[in-house]
């Protein structure tokens, strides 16, 4: 695996073994990307049963102070989605009145989730995910989540609604977003791995064509998705040539 990659980050960020931490903010296209990309990674190695994906919160709106801007999505998705279509993707086709101001409900709502389990977790993340870049879903709606959760396996959408109505896990993503601040996350997506490596949206190098982001729009220098497969061999220490 090249240094690139993955790196080392001398951190304090806890990562169990057989783990993966994914940094994460579920409006990124870009974490949207990896996050499949795990998935389909962790599906073809075999290991659905062996690696685990916990799911952490990198709430952009916080880090920005700001909503992610509609048009710096837009000229995202087509470039992100042409790099895995199966992922899921299609520009905003609801009415524009309807777009998510704020990703902080879903990410709670994946935290409630952890209370039956990272496997329910990770697959509710990754639900959330595709209501919002192929279905055109509000997710920051409150009746919108608890609808995805009824729909992924082994998940109860009722215990969802519960916490959701009740708070408990919205300072979680500031939590997340405090441990992020102190070890120097880079940014949405961020890999972590339990002996200390990590990776910054793992396989991609890009720029955007204009100096100020989303005047333009982003060019891929480089993207290596077999990095993905080499992550989560890693995570569970398996070698590249380990069956």
């Amino acid at each position: 695996m090249r240094v690139k990659d993955v790196g080392t980050l001398s951190s304090m960020i806890e990562v169990k073994p057989n783990t993966l931490v994914v940094y994460g903010d579920i409006g990124c296209p870009w974490s949207h990307l990896a996050v499949y990309r795990l998935h389909k990674a962790r599906r073809l190695a075999g290991l659905e049963e062996a690696l685990a994906f916990d799911v952490r919160s990198f709430p952009l709106e916080l880090f920005n102070d700001r909503p992610t801007p509609k048009h710096i999505l837009t000229a995202e998705i087509p470039v992100a989605g042409g790099l895995d279509p199966e992922a899921g993707w299609s520009l905003w086709a609801d009415h524009p009145g309807k777009w998510p101001v704020t990703m902080l409900p879903p990410m709670e709502a994946v935290y409630a989730a952890k209370e039956q389990g990272l496997g329910p977790a990770d697959r509710f993340d990754r639900a959330l995910r595709v209501a919002f870049f192929r279905d055109s879903r509000c997710v920051s709606m409150h009746h919108e989540i608890v609808a995805v959760a009824s729909d992924v396996d082994g998940l109860d959408a009722n215990e969802i609604d519960r916490a959701l109505v009740a708070g408990r896990f919205r300072h979680k993503i500031f939590d997340d977003m405090q441990i992020a601040t102190d070890n120097d996350v880079q940014g949405s997506p961020q890999v972590f791995l339990s002996d200390g490596s990590d990776a910054h949206n793992p396989g991609i190098e890009m720029h955007w064509e204009k100096e100020d982001e989303g005047i333009g729009f982003p060019a891929i220098d480089r993207d290596d998705p077999s990095v993905y497969d080499r992550l989560v061999r890693r995570a569970v220490g398996k070698g590249a040539d380990d069956g």
